[in-house]
Order: structure tokens, then C-alpha cells, then sequence
């Protein structure tokens, strides 16, 4: 797929892997026309069925995203009664969050409202002690996190904690999101960028129907316990008839697996396999 036609996200693509840089100074503010960018990027994600792991990325080292534009929220018209319809920034915050693909947020600096709520949407976020800082602040301006946020936000860190962050809006620290949930992990300034992309890296290099059948048995967990069991019954029987799932497995028993040595570094064992 081209990804073309972008004006503030840099894509670049590695293999099995995308990357978009945000690039709208000076804030990251989510315009419209970023806005826009987004939705498009989210669409072109979904069908591109060539690539595994999506990571997101700013190029401004003291924001990754400010926020939706607060001018353009008072543009939005108001002559008609509230209607209850899912949006189309919801829409796109669960394509990144139901796609077939890993999607990762590398939140090297501020990010708040709509941008906090986007990658709440992201199936793993990483931050950095002393930069990465995590607001929503929809109540002071009078309105609510209406970009799935409220919704998220619970499910994250549990409902006491998100109505302390959503009612108060504090600024949240990295350390305190990660180990509240929101947040991974948090790195030192040097460590993230190594860890993200051999992340990365790791999953893109395993049998693809595996990461995306996981992904979507991972996300039946918001079923019945019931239901969700039948649905990774049925997505583990369809997986060990795949001829990839056969190939790993076999290789796997080659390489070590089984034999004490082998599954003492289990996790090494993982890396040759992820490296073919």
C-alpha cells in the first residue's frame, strides 16, 4: 500500500512493519486536517493486510499530542437536539483498537484529550520517566473526554482512578500510569526507541495468523467467561491447522524446546524463532 497523500505524518515502512511520525507544530494540536490524516491512516491500516505491527511515533520532543482542536470543538453546530450515535472519532479510535495488526504508541512527550483518548485505543502504550505526561482536560474547559475516554480510561486503570485523572485533570506521570495500567512500561529517555522497535521487531517476525488470531482471542476477554472461552477454543483449533503454526511448532522441537536446556532460555528460544 502507497500511504500517500500525507502532509503531518511521516510513514515509513520496515518490512512488516509501519511507523507515523506526527509532525504538527508546535503542539501536535489534533486540526482537522490532522484529523483527517488520522481517520485516513486508520482505513489504510485496516486493509493492509502485508503489514503486522503499527507503531506511532512524534517528532516534537515535548509533545506527542496536545489535543483535539478546542476552536474547532465550537464550530461543531448545536442547532439540532444531542443525539446518542457513535461518531466518527470513535469509529476510528476502534479501528486501531480492532484491527488485525498490533498497534503500538511511543508517547515520548504531553499527551492529552483526544490524543490521550486515541492511544487508549492502541493494543500497548510506552512512556518515558520526566516527559511523557498524560491529561485530559475536556471537564475545566466544560465538555467530557467524548473521544472514547470515558469509556477507556475505566477499563485501564478502573473507575476510581479515572475519575480522579478525567474530574481533577491532573497531569499524570509516567511512572504513576505505569503503575496504574495506562502506560506498559516507563523508560529512561534513551531506552524507549530501542525497546519499541525490537519489540517490534519480535512480534512482526512470528507467524502472522498467530499475532492476529491471539490479538482478536485477547479481545473475546470482554465477553462472558463462557463465550470468550469458546472463542479461543475455536481460534486455537483453527490455528494449529495452519501450516505456519505446524512449521514453528516443528522448528521449536528442533531447536531445543523440551529438553531442559531449551526451556531454561525458553525466551531466546523465541527470538530464533521469530528470526526464521
Amino acid at each position: 500500500m502507497a500511504y500517500e497523500g500525507y502532509k503531518l505524518l511521516k510513514i515509513e515502512r520496515d518490512g512488516r512493519i509501519a511507523r507515523a511520525t506526527i509532525d504538527n507544530p508546535p503542539i501536535n494540536l489534533i486540526t482537522l486536517a490532522l484529523y483527517g490524516e488520522l481517520v485516513q491512516l486508520s482505513k489504510e491500516l485496516e486493509a493492509d493486510d502485508e503489514v503486522l505491527v503499527f507503531v506511532l511515533k512524534s517528532a516534537n520532543p515535548d509533545f506527542f499530542i496536545a489535543h483535539f482542536d478546542v476552536a474547532a470543538i465550537l464550530s461543531f453546530p448545536i442547532d439540532g437536539p444531542p443525539t446518542n450515535e457513535k461518531n466518527e472519532y470513535h469509529a476510528m479510535c476502534e479501528r486501531f483498537r480492532t484491527m488485525n495488526k498490533v498497534t503500538i504508541a511511543q508517547i515520548e512527550g504531553r499527551v492529552g484529550g483526544g490524543g490521550s483518548e486515541l492511544v487508549a485505543s492502541f493494543d500497548m502504550r510506552f512512556g518515558v520517566r520526566g516527559k511523557t505526561i498524560i491529561n485530559q482536560m475536556e471537564v475545566a474547559v466544560g465538555i467530557l473526554p467524548g473521544g472514547t475516554g470515558t469509556q477507556r480510561w475505566p477499563k485501564l486503570v478502573g473507575r476510581g482512578r479515572a475519575l480522579e485523572t478525567i474530574l481533577g485533570c491532573i497531569d499524570l506521570d509516567a511512572d504513576t500510569a505505569e503503575r496504574w495500567g495506562y502506560l506498559n512500561r516507563a523508560f529512561g529517555t534513551d531506552e524507549i526507541g530501542r525497546y519499541v522497535d525490537w519489540l517490534a521487531h519480535r512480534i512482526a517476525g512470528f507467524p502472522a495468523p498467530a499475532i492476529r488470531l491471539a490479538k482478536e482471542s485477547v479481545d473475546a476477554s470482554t465477553k462472558p467467561l463462557a463465550e470468550g472461552l469458546r472463542e479461543e477454543a475455536y481460534l486455537f483449533q483453527r490455528l494449529i491447522r495452519e501450516p505456519s503454526a505446524r512449521a514453528a511448532m516443528t522448528r521449536f522441537l528442533e531447536i531445543g524446546g523440551q529438553t531442559r536446556e531449551g526451556e531454561l532460555k525458553v525466551e531466546e528460544l523465541c527470538i530464533q524463532l521469530s528470526q526464521g
